[in-house]
């Protein structure tokens, strides 16, 4: 069993659409009743023992919630940072980004995962949750592909662009057949199945990203804004990460944006993004990291928000990403946890934290913005 879990992630890391195994990680030693595979999104762990040159603040409870796309992530952080510091209890839910930030907005929680910024009017209303005059900041975390994945039998290989994709989620391309798919899939035999184009039902920083890669790539055939909430025409829908990617697992015809680790989970296959550059490219973290390390910072102070280019023609760069934020008080934290939360963000960042993360299907941020979240972590009281 483990040898083959083994190869699925080393698979994984190299690009693969689609292999065996799923890559659940969980606690040792905890409560874990939730699974990027599916279930419950719900990772809860507790410190028994161990140190691993992990430094540990003051125990406590630690509550969080948000991004499911960071789930695999979180399991793999809290199991180790739970053995390495006694007394410690991290629950993390994973509710989605928008409830996330609505209840770190709240106070109900330590900090929130969120696949997409806040508002300029959310911060705003972060200053009455950070107290001595804080407000709410983005420590950029992990970063991976969206990939768009499909349930088309006898079809293997499937290339879309931004147009097309555009067209297909807001229903204005509802066969598989349709000459616009057939032009870029020369030699493929495309089926008359109608097309069930499934987006997310609940607040989510996946629909954000990825309609922000519709509106950047395709603006003429977008005529909708970026946005948490799905704006588009009437199709299917399904509530949170795990939802979506079994709904097309299960449903023949359809096609739905999921993070890259919950396709292959399933082993479901994922589309091929033509781009302009001179080859489609797929989803995979090589090509996702490509993109990323594109982006900027826009965020000021001790804000790291960064601007993806959803719009990249470089080769073997995928467009489609999304890069999870934690969101803290810069200053004005929880007294009672944020020793205890800061320690964790501070082994989330680190090179031990950070160093397994593209076997689980997640990107490699920037060096600089990494060290730049190591820096600012420090200054965050």
């Amino acid at each position: 069993m483990k040898r083959q879990r083994k190869s699925g992630l080393r698979t994984l890391a190299a690009g693969s659409a689609v292999v065996s195994g799923a890559l659940v990680l969980t606690a040792c030693g905890s409560d874990n009743d939730s699974s990027p595979s599916g279930g419950p999104s719900k990772t809860t762990a507790t410190a028994t023992a161990g140190a691993g040159g992990i430094a540990c603040g003051k125990s406590a409870t630690v509550q969080a919630s948000g991004s499911t796309a960071q789930e695999y992530a979180m399991q793999s952080w809290i199991k180790s940072y739970v053995r390495a510091c006694p007394g410690t209890r991290i629950n993390y839910e994973g509710t989605g980004s928008g409830t996330g930030q609505t209840e770190f907005l709240q106070g109900k929680t330590a900090f929130a995962g969120s696949d997409s910024p806040l508002s300029a009017d959310q911060i705003t209303q972060s200053k009455s949750v950070c107290t001595d005059g804080g407000h709410a900041v983005h420590l950029p975390m992990v970063g991976g592909p969206i990939s768009v994945a499909y349930n088309l039998p006898g079809v293997s290989r499937l290339i879309l662009d931004a147009p097309t994709l555009a067209h297909i989620f807001n229903s204005q391309i509802t066969k598989w057949n349709d000459p616009a798919i057939a032009k870029l899939n020369p030699g493929t035999k495309l089926p008359a199945t109608p097309i069930q184009a499934t987006h997310r039902s609940d607040s989510s920083g996946t629909t954000d990203n990825f309609t922000s890669y519709l509106s950047d790539a395709a603006p003429s055939a977008w005529p909708y804004s970026h946005s948490k909430e799905w704006k588009a025409k009437g199709s299917p829908s399904a509530k949170k990460s795990a939802g979506l990617a079994d709904q097309v697992k299960q449903t023949k015809g359809s096609i739905g944006y999921v993070e890259l680790s919950y396709a292959i989970a399933r082993r479901i296959p994922t589309v091929a993004i033509a781009t302009g550059a001179s080859s489609p490219v797929d989803a995979n973290v090589l090509t996702s990291s490509k993109a990323i390390s594109e982006s900027k910072v826009t965020g000021t102070g001790n804000d790291l928000v960064l601007k993806l280019n959803y719009a990249t023609k470089a080769p073997s760069s995928y467009p489609i990403n999304a890069v999870t934020y934690e969101i803290v008080c810069d200053k004005g934290n929880k007294p009672a946890t944020w020793p205890a939360t800061k320690a964790f963000l501070t082994y989330m960042a680190s090179k031990k934290g950070q160093e397994d993360l593209s076997f689980q299907g997640y990107a490699t941020l920037p060096a600089d913005v990494v060290n730049k979240v190591r820096s600012h972590i420090n200054n965050l009281s």
